[in-house]
């Protein structure tokens, strides 16, 4: 073996979710720290390129996942329904199909779970007040609920079998803000990278939950909880202030999508659909 693989610190990484956008640009950016990186998605995706393995999965499905975390020494899992969807769309993917990844984690000892969480799972808190990782759930629609059973889920698991969790409750995470909301909630790619490199290299996170947020000049999430990661945002969305610039214009007291932090997603809940 040559000096270079042989000095990545990890022999495998499982990147689920490796389709979606986040998936897409996370598979190029964490080759540098495993000799191998597995990605996986339900739908196909990109052959496999130097150092990496393909695996199309259900994680509806038992023993496809099973045989997914097969020496395994980390997971990057970023599977699932990432929008308000049915319940029973979100409930295969991001609660039957979460279960059945720590089952395989615990049983095939894998010691680290980094879990795509969302920023929706405290939707319901408004805009006028800073959450941190310790604030009761106030989840802003059925995506946001299936996010809490997997914070809660992973908290079970490493109390029972020390399986360490990191929760990134993601904002929005793209190259550029897209709408005035996204100027507080833009979590830049760098700053992704940065936090999931954060959380799978620090020598013990146990249960930890941090908010995934670039340092935006308005906040609604306080990370001091998770001050032991060591991450530090390098980009903000000032650098895209003039996209969005203010106009004096005050959204009506109605409007729940101005009031609350889970925006938009409030209005894509059951009670809107109907």
């Amino acid at each position: 073996m040559n000096q270079a693989v042989s000095s990545k610190p990890f022999q495998r990484l499982l990147l689920t979710g490796a389709g979606g956008g986040l998936g897409v640009m996370l598979r190029e950016r964490i080759k540098p720290w495993a000799q191998t990186v597995r990605v996986s998605d339900l739908k196909e995706i990109a052959p496999a390129g130097p150092g990496e393995e393909v695996v199309q999965c259900d994680l509806a499905d038992r023993e496809a996942v099973m045989a997914l975390t097969e020496g395994v020494d980390a997971v990057l899992h970023f599977g699932g329904v990432s929008v308000e969807d049915s319940f029973e769309n979100i409930m295969n993917a991001n609660i039957l199909g979460l279960h059945h990844l720590y089952e395989a984690v615990h049983k095939r000892g894998i010691r680290r779970v980094i879990y795509a969480s969302s920023s929706h799972v405290v939707g319901y808190y408004p805009t006028t007040q800073v959450v941190d990782a310790t604030v009761p759930l106030r989840p802003d629609g059925i995506y946001g609920v299936s996010k809490c059973f997997g914070e809660a889920l992973s908290r079970y698991y490493y109390d029972r079998f020390g399986i360490e969790t990191v929760c990134l409750r993601i904002g929005s995470s793209f190259d550029a803000p897209r709408n005035a909301r996204m100027m507080t909630t833009f979590l830049a790619y760098d700053d992704l990278v940065e936090l999931v490199r954060c959380a799978l290299f620090t020598p013990r996170v146990g249960h930890t939950i941090t908010y995934g947020v670039s340092d935006n000049p308005v906040k609604w999430w306080d990370n001091r909880e998770a001050d032991y990661l060591g991450f530090v945002p390098r980009r903000s969305s000032r650098e895209f202030a003039e996209r969005f610039p203010q106009t004096g214009v005050w959204p009506p007291a109605e409007d729940i999508a101005a009031t609350y932090q889970g925006g938009p997603f409030l209005l894509a809940g059951p009670m809107y659909k109907d």
